[in-house]
């Protein structure tokens, strides 16, 4: 009789616990959707795609404001935008797949795959990835091209002209940790040399395809201009008071182009594709997001996944905040690994939280949005191990 009394208790118990956590998960996700909601309404963002998951299925999911202001038009879960440098980790899991293969050398020289670098040095793949290559890093928002010079444009003319223009490394390589986009877009010449492939169609075989991640979701072009999102410049912002002087007038267009308090940015591509080229969706990079989350990733193996996420150091040995791939952050006492990708229209920003078991992606069609501040705030209501299914 007195264990049946005890069974029963567990049972009510159970229930309680379940019912409460229904409770406690309703309420945070009221909260973070009041949150954005705020945001949108107080004109702080246009449009945005918040997404938390896990290894296996959408813990949670925000689609609100506007992909275009002018015709009122919804932002949805299909909609892209340009991701920028968030692309740099996908270029690195492509890199880190050809490490895996065989096919190169983490160690090597970079002037033993490409040749006539300005650069003397030696500097190694490892130090590319890791951003310890003493590479210099000049201002890149001019690095871009309207969409309707994109067939006619010659990738390697503006990298030779950005290499002949930035010809002096910064400091010796290895020496400590510099951010420089011209690493990444080096990086992308590496796999092209390597694979014998156009590095978008590298990417795309290698690590979308075994993702099932189709091209509306994460490509390296527009492929639907009717559900790509308006990039949009704050009309009362810093930036666009010298926006002339950071953007090829191609990009900004007339003035007369103010959409309610925002500018309209042309569509546009990155030169180098490699360093900021990705155009997609949040649920897009989720997809890469799971799989890393996954203990058996589709696309590394055990031993290269757990180098994607090794803590880097300097030549004196020293840690540096970078993996090879990956930036480290901390919220709390909870670290994570990041990417943040910003520049004429978007910014976007994905993370994984290792030990909860779950990651986020933001991408928002705003230039200068405080990405980490808000992810500090909404992913903390899915870190409790309460909320994790």
């Amino acid at each position: 009789m007195k264990i049946l009394w005890i069974s029963h208790l567990t049972v009510i118990l159970l229930i309680y616990s379940i019912i409460c956590w229904g409770e406690s998960t309703v309420n945070e996700h009221k909260a973070v959707q009041t949150y954005f909601d705020s945001q949108i309404n107080d004109e702080d963002i246009p449009g945005v795609q918040y997404l938390v998951v896990d290894a296996n299925q959408t813990i949670y999911q925000y689609m609100g404001g506007w992909a275009d202001i002018a015709l009122q038009k919804p932002m949805k879960a299909n909609i892209t935008m340009m991701a920028y440098s968030q692309t740099k980790t996908i270029t690195a899991a492509a890199i880190l797949k050809l490490y895996q293969t065989g096919k190169l050398d983490l160690e090597a020289n970079v002037n033993s795959y490409l040749l006539k670098l300005p650069y003397k040095k030696p500097m190694t793949i490892r130090q590319l990835l890791a951003q310890t290559s003493g590479l210099p890093d000049p201002i890149p928002l001019r690095w871009a091209h309207v969409v309707n010079e994109h067939q006619e444009f010659d990738e390697e003319t503006a990298l030779v002209r950005v290499l002949e223009d930035n010809p002096e490394l910064s400091f010796e390589p290895g020496e400590k940790y510099q951010y420089s986009n011209i690493s990444y877009w080096l990086l992308g010449k590496v796999i092209e040399k390597v694979s014998g492939e156009n590095y978008e169609d590298y990417v795309r075989q290698h690590i979308f395809e075994p993702l099932n991640i189709n091209k509306m979701e994460l490509d390296y072009t527009i492929q639907n201009p009717k559900q790509h999102a308006k990039g949009y410049l704050a009309k009362y912002s810093f930036l666009n008071l010298i926006k002339g002087f950071l953007l090829d007038k191609k990009l900004i267009g007339e003035t007369s182009r103010y959409e309610k308090n925002w500018l309209h940015i042309n569509n546009h591509y990155l030169n180098g594709p490699a360093f900021g080229g990705l155009v997609g969706t949040a649920a897009g990079f989720s997809k890469f997001l799971q799989d890393q989350l996954k203990p058996n990733s589709l696309i590394l193996n055990e031993k290269v996944k757990t180098l994607f996420y090794q803590q880097q150091t300097n030549s004196a040995g020293e840690l540096i905040e970078m993996t090879l791939g990956w930036h480290i952050g901390h919220t709390g006492d909870e670290q994570y690994y990041f990417k943040e990708g910003g520049g004429g229209g978007f910014h976007s920003e994905m993370r994984i939280y290792p030990k909860q078991g779950i990651a986020s992606v933001i991408m928002v069609n705003k230039t200068n949005f405080k990405s980490k501040k808000v992810l500090n705030h909404v992913d903390q209501y899915f870190l409790s191990s309460n909320n994790v299914k």
